[in-house]
């Protein structure tokens, strides 16, 4: 059986997230957009991918190293809402997250 394969939107406020990482850290961050999130998004490990609780937005939380991705599915997208280091995540969501 073929898998479905999510289309990746980056909103405004994650692409400049993504520009402002380090070379090595942006690649590791594309490979992850790419391994885990484009066949199985929704897909959760006790590593990885964490389904996010008491929020509707957003649904869902990637992690790659020091960096966490936060972003929604939509029917057949993925939309990244953010790329932001563990750090800033307290705030970010804080103003984000509903």
């Amino acid at each position: 059986m073929a898998r479905m394969r999510y289309e990746i939107h980056l909103s405004p406020e994650a692409a400049h997230d993504l520009k402002r990482l380090k070379a090595g850290i942006r690649a590791r961050v594309k490979d992850a957009l790419e391994k885990h999130l484009r066949y199985e998004p929704a897909r959760a490990s006790k590593s990885r991918i964490k389904r996010l609780r008491g929020l509707s937005h957003p649904q869902y939380r990637l992690r790659v190293g020091e960096v966490r991705v936060f972003y929604d599915i939509r029917k057949q997208a993925v939309e990244v809402l953010a790329i932001i280091p563990k750090s800033e995540i307290g705030t970010w969501l804080e103003e984000i997250g509903e």
